[in-house]
């Protein structure tokens, strides 16, 4: 990346051992890139070079199980989502295709995931687990469900590398009717309010959590001024929230009010083509 400019300059290729490579994630150490190939089923992992260049996978992973019962889009292992814990020393993986949420330790020396004792946790048939974050403080994950429209609370056991459902709650108002999938997870700085974009309805489903516990209550939802926003994220001083508006070509800007988790658009809505994530730099 130009310092001044922002602009990249291609280092390399490397092969993710799969197909569809839906999301990746940087291990705290730096040194390993994990994958996420939705269409071949597996998790790999590639070693970084010190020039940031990529080195073909060391692991490929594959993920096992049943396929859950939506005929289309479950007929196999469809993993979308690499998140590592707060101390990144494990990984989480949702699959859309099996209905599971597979947990890995990570070892940061050799670059090597290996499943914990619990494997993965299972969610309810049809759910199609997408994306996860962790609560920033409490022992709480929470994981969007595309296929049923839901939000799943977990508690989250650090030390066993387990995941234990104890709430789900639906992203939609309970007044619609049509059809919608959800897409993204975002969590505020404080972990105070929980974020899900609904891609149908074409919102911003705003949940309030628990300070103590983590469980979620509904708290709104804010029109995403577009339509499917695939793409919700925070900048990384969390002073604003962006949605990619993917089949209206825009990126639309909000601002999250502390008190209320209330968004609200601070800016003209940005033109690009089919925006489907963002990441952000610092130059």
């Amino acid at each position: 990346m130009d310092r001044a400019t922002g602009f990249l300059q291609p280092l390399n290729r490397a092969e993710t051992g799969g197909r569809n490579g839906v999301h990746l994630a940087i291990d705290p150490s730096g040194r390993f890139l994990v994958v996420a190939n939705y269409g071949t089923g597996s998790v790999a992992v590639l070693p970084i070079r010190p020039d940031g260049g990529l080195s073909d996978a060391v692991q490929v992973v594959a993920l096992p199980g049943q396929p859950g019962p939506h005929r289309i889009e479950q007929a196999g292992s469809h993993p979308h989502h690499v998140v590592f814990d707060s101390g990144g020393r494990s990984v989480i993986v949702p699959d859309k295709g099996l209905d599971r949420v597979f947990i890995f330790r990570f070892d940061s020396a050799a670059g090597k995931l290996s499943p914990t004792e619990q494997g993965a946790a299972v969610a309810r048939a049809g759910s199609g687990p997408r994306h996860a974050a962790f609560h920033p403080r409490l022992p709480v994950a929470w994981v969007v469900n595309e296929i049923a429209s839901t939000i799943t609370t977990y508690f989250w056991d650090a030390e066993r590398g387990s995941l234990r459902a104890v709430q789900i709650l639906p992203t939609l108002p309970p007044d619609y009717t049509a059809e919608n999938t959800a897409a993204e997870i975002a969590v505020s700085a404080s972990g105070g309010f929980v974020y899900a974009s609904n891609r149908g309805h074409d919102s911003i489903a705003a949940f309030s959590s628990d300070p103590r516990t983590g469980l979620l209550t509904s708290a709104g939802w804010t029109p995403s001024h577009g339509r499917t926003p695939r793409y919700i994220g925070f900048n990384p001083d969390h002073s604003f929230l962006c949605a990619t508006n993917e089949q209206s070509d825009t990126i639309v800007t909000y601002r999250a009010d502390g008190a209320t988790g209330r968004l609200a658009v601070i800016a003209s809505p940005v033109q690009n083509a089919s925006p489907v994530s963002i990441a952000f730099g610092k130059l």
